[in-house]
């Protein structure tokens, strides 16, 4: 008997893939947990029956969340993460030698413990000493700390449940604040094939509150559409100001000195959702 999980992506959208065993299930207080082995994907996390990331193609999402933003910023010491408890956000960043403090905040424990346990891959960055894993609410943790963070990654689930309040203009005004005086964030904001109303509201709220405001994009298979798009806001620093010449050589599989900038130009149908 063959065993398929399904992704609702929107109203009018499944993905479905085959599975060959089902590793976890459980229920935090926040969300249902699910971890799979699949046929064409391998090993996959989904929360409340979202697909999050698996083994194939996990890469190309965290290496784009975190190497545009710290590559752009001159001497990122301090970072901020908020979400991503699979840890692979976490594990890019810390091969940034230069960066001295890496806080991570996560609202949900079980996603920590199930990422630790079949995801070593990706949660292998945990054990880097310079990392603090702080089981809190991250919207808190923001507001409560002021001009603290040279950089800042939003690495949210969709904007629906625990996730909604990271993708409002008040938060990134306490993003704002959270940064120090050259500071930037990066957010994962969705695709603009049909999600253009997040595209829209979150790049018109960025663009009010910081002087640069960038949307940039990658290709992930299992994400709906397979094009997601990541918005920067930098006080300071531009990212396509970036000399591709001095851009450290990172042990990477997606990201490249030719792909920081490529991953700026966008196609007409979503520069007209751009708010600037």
């Amino acid at each position: 008997m063959e065993v398929w999980f399904t992704e609702d992506q929107t109203k009018n959208l499944r993905i479905s893939v085959r599975v060959k065993e089902v590793l976890f299930s459980g229920e935090s207080p926040f969300q249902k947990v699910l971890v799979m082995d699949t046929f064409e994907f391998g090993r996959m996390l989904a929360l409340d029956n979202i697909i999050q990331t698996n083994i194939k193609d996990e890469f190309i999402y965290h290496e784009m969340i975190t190497h545009v933003g710290l590559n752009t910023h001159p001497n990122p010491k301090k970072v901020l993460i908020i979400g991503g408890g699979d840890g692979g956000a976490v594990r890019e960043i810390v091969k940034h030698k230069g960066v001295e403090k890496v806080v991570h905040v996560e609202i949900d424990q079980m996603v920590i413990d199930v990422a630790k346990q079949y995801f070593p891959e990706l949660s292998i960055g945990f054990k880097d000493p310079r990392v603090e894993i702080l089981v809190a609410d991250g919207i808190k943790h923001v507001k409560d700390n002021k001009n603290t963070y040279d950089m800042i990654i939003v690495d949210s689930t969709d904007p629906i449940g625990p996730a909604v309040g990271l993708f409002g203009k008040d938060f990134y005004q306490d993003v704002f604040e959270a940064l120090t005086e050259d500071g930037l964030f990066v957010a994962q904001t969705e695709t603009p094939f049909f999600f253009e109303n997040v595209i829209k509201e979150v790049t018109a709220s960025v663009s009010e509150i910081f002087p640069i405001m960038r949307l940039f994009q990658a290709v992930v298979p299992t994400y709906p559409g397979g094009y997601w798009a990541f918005t920067m806001g930098s006080k300071k620093h531009d990212p396509l100001a970036v000399e591709k010449d001095k851009l450290p050589v990172l042990d990477t599989k997606w990201y490249s000195p030719e792909i920081h900038k490529s991953a700026f130009v966008l196609q007409p149908f979503v520069q007209a959702l751009v708010k600037r």
